[in-house]
Parts: C-alpha cells; sequence; structure tokens
C-alpha cells in the first residue's frame, strides 16, 4: 500500500510538472471580456435543458464541483439539507467534473440516477464538465477562478467538493476548501 501511495504521489507531481512546464494553463480561455457579470451565463442542465443564470438573480448561489467517487462525496447529503433548509435564500449548482484522480467516471444519465437514488438531490446539477483551469474548463468556472472576471479571485478547485458562494447581486464573496462541509457555520451564517 505504501509503494502505491508513493507512487501515486508521483504521477500527480509529474502531470503538475509537464502542465506547468508546456504552457497549458489557462491557454484558449477567454479573460477579455472583463463586463461579464456571473448572470451572462448559462448553463446545460442534466437533463440536456440549458438554464440562464439570471434566473437566480436576488439568491446566493452555491457552485459546488462534485463527483460520485470520492471520499467527500456524502457532502451531497448536506448539500441536499442546505437546499431544502435555505431554498428561499440560496440556489445550489453542482458541476459533475472527472478531473481529480477520475473520481466522476460515470455518463450524464448514470450522474443524475446516483443523485436522485443515493441522495435525495432536487438542487440543479449539469452535465458533465471541466473545473480545472484549462481550455474546456467551464465558462461559469474561468469566471469563478479568475481575479480579472469576478474582482478578487484566482484560485480553482483543488479537490472535489470545492465551494463557491456568490451574493444576491451576483459577486463571489467566499471560497470554501472541500473539508469545508455544506451544513459548516461558516456558510449557514452567510444565509441567515
Amino acid at each position: 500500500m505504501k509503494y502505491i501511495m508513493i507512487i501515486l504521489i508521483l504521477v500527480l507531481l509529474s502531470s503538475s510538472f509537464a502542465f506547468a512546464f508546456f504552457g497549458k494553463k489557462d491557454k484558449g480561455l477567454d479573460l477579455t471580456d472583463k463586463s461579464k457579470s456571473i448572470y451572462d451565463y448559462s448553463i446545460n442542465l442534466i437533463d440536456g435543458k440549458e438554464q440562464l443564470m439570471e434566473k437566480y438573480k436576488g439568491k446566493k448561489i452555491l457552485f459546488v464541483n462534485v463527483a460520485s467517487k470520492c471520499g467527500y462525496t456524502p457532502q451531497y447529503q448536506g448539500l441536499q439539507e442546505l437546499y431544502e433548509k435555505y431554498n428561499d435564500k440560496i440556489e445550489i449548482i453542482g458541476f459533475p467534473a472527472n478531473d481529480f484522480l477520475w473520481q466522476e467516471p460515470a455518463k450524464n444519465d448514470e450522474i443524475k440516477s446516483f443523485c436522485s437514488v443515493n441522495y435525495g438531490v432536487t438542487f440543479p446539477i449539469i452535465e458533465k464538465t471541466v473545473v480545472k483551469k484549462s481550455k474546456d474548463q467551464h465558462p461559469i468556472y474561468t469566471w469563478l477562478s479568475h481575479s480579472d472576471l469576478n474582482g478578487w479571485n484566482d484560485s480553482a478547485p483543488g479537490w472535489n467538493f470545492y465551494k463557491y458562494l456568490v451574493d444576491e447581486n451576483g459577486k463571489l464573496i467566499e471560497i470554501f476548501p472541500s473539508k469545508i462541509k455544506p451544513l459548516d457555520s461558516e456558510i449557514v451564517d452567510l444565509l441567515k
């Protein structure tokens, strides 16, 4: 087991080094329109329907990159509880991504079923996407992780269940690492 962990660490380090060395970071991202707000974007829900972000004006929005085979996957339950308790104040949007150790290998229909059957998820889940900084990064995550666009934050998700909180006016107000649970007071206190 020890050797497997060492090999895994070496693979992650070498891929990170290659990524940085060959300069693919942020290549192809559109960072030119600095006037765009979060409400200028849209999402494709997991059932294929397009949803304009302007629908969520007046509510806080918690963006969470999710995965079904992660140690943090049980946070789906906390996200659903948060949504049920505060859905008059917050919208939660799940972004399934296979960016971290291939922990979301499923297809959209399988992800939808997994969320519904195992956690009773009723908050919006979008089509499987990319949240890490790259030319394929979802445009909303480009906005969330580039200070030129959101005003202050350059942090992209470091793992699954990384959370970004946008206020009722579309301003990014806080980010939470994966270990912060959805019902943690750091999040809930911002909803009161």
